[in-house]
């Protein structure tokens, strides 16, 4: 799937990344399927700008991340750089009038989140955060059922997202601190996926929570810890369903076990993000297993589907379908999904809501945005 922005005057969508790691070479990836052009790269330093800059195949390496907002041949800029610094590189960035495509947390407060959202819309800039994962086909089918009444009444909800890259306590990341991560590791990481995979699939938000957290070890190589590896919460939805949400970056064995499970009066659905070509729905007649083919799908799910059925689409194939998106969103599109700075500021209020509840020893919490 590519987006022609011929038509706009815009032509080819010129986008420049922050940072050099792992998410910036699946943005990257994302960028180029969606018919765009990587012109610069830029890290915390000019050798690694020039190092990253040869290893994604950008035009230039710039020399900080100045050089790269103030660039007059970038439109949408990509920030893939620690939690700490994606609000103030955000909001530079809509300064100097380009798009922003921020990975997650959008900022590490509320507040500044929601002061991004507001940059954005007043100057009529796209504002995304890589929510991909309603980018999986499986997701919009669940989607699109649960919003139809297939399930019936929401009755409660069995979630979690697992990990074990924490498991150890020589296990160390910057996510590990505060400074660098945000008071929020597992929640901010994983936790915000999760919870905008729930809101998004069906239809309505959660509106209170009670949560419990753990920091398993005190420190991590050598080097004090101060955010969670583990959060348990319960939630209450607008419409009275209630779930249990298992968040850990601690889970032996799981490397990215994403799972939502919805129950309803009459049906319920399931969806693994390691899994994504299926789609358990059950009943309490019969059970069964929809895979993935768009001859059958709905057609917001039919939309994503890039190959045949049997032809396996995975996480980059969901990243790519938010990117095209994201460029269909510059050319002046509404893409349905599209996940927006506004997502961002809404997960940025659940995770208060989540530390404060655990500072209160799971007091329920209302989430008031």
């Amino acid at each position: 799937m590519t987006t022609d922005v011929s038509h706009t005057g815009l032509g080819t969508i010129r986008a420049g990344i922050l940072g050099g790691g792992f998410m910036a070479r699946v943005h990257r990836t994302a960028t180029c399927d969606a018919g765009g052009e990587l012109v610069a790269v830029a890290t915390s330093s000019p050798s690694g700008g020039s190092v990253a800059a040869r290893a994604l195949g950008a035009a230039r390496a710039e020399t900080d991340a100045d050089a790269l907002l103030d660039a007059p041949d970038i439109d949408v800029v990509h920030i893939c750089t620690p939690n700490a610094t994606h609000a103030d590189l955000a909001l530079r960035a809509l300064a100097a009038n380009k798009h922003v495509v921020c990975e997650k947390p959008l900022a590490t407060s509320a507040r500044d989140a929601k002061r991004l959202q507001e940059e954005a819309a007043e100057r009529g800039l796209v504002g995304a955060v890589p929510f991909i994962y309603r980018y999986h086909p499986m997701v919009r089918e669940a989607r699109a059922r649960m919003l139809r009444g297939d399930i019936g009444e929401l009755l409660s909800l069995d979630c979690s997202y697992l990990q074990d890259w924490m498991l150890l306590p020589s296990d160390d990341d910057w996510r590990a601190r505060s400074s660098s991560g945000g008071a929020s590791r597992a929640f901010a990481d994983i936790g915000s996926h999760l919870c905008d995979l729930i809101e998004f699939v069906i239809g309505q938000r959660i509106h209170a929570l009670s949560a419990r957290t753990r920091r398993v070890f005190p420190e991590r190589g050598g080097r004090a810890v101060d955010t969670e590896d583990i959060v348990a919460v319960l939630v209450e939805t607008e419409s009275g369903a209630l779930g249990t949400l298992l968040i850990s970056q601690m889970a032996p064995g799981r490397k990215n076990a994403l799972t939502l499970e919805l129950h309803g009066s009459t049906q319920s659905v399931r969806f693994e993000q390691e899994r994504p070509e299926e789609l358990w729905i059950g009943a309490r007649s019969e059970s069964r297993l929809l895979l993935r083919d768009p001859a059958t799908a709905e057609p917001d799910s039919g939309r994503l589907q890039r190959v045949p059925a049997g032809h396996a689409m995975g996480y980059q194939d969901a990243f790519n379908g938010f990117m095209a998106d994201v460029h269909a969103a510059i050319a002046g599109a509404e893409p349905e999904g599209l996940p927006t700075f506004a997502d961002g500021y809404r997960s940025a209020v659940l995770t208060e809501a989540v530390l404060a509840s655990a500072a209160d020893d799971g007091r329920w919490v209302e989430v008031s945005a």
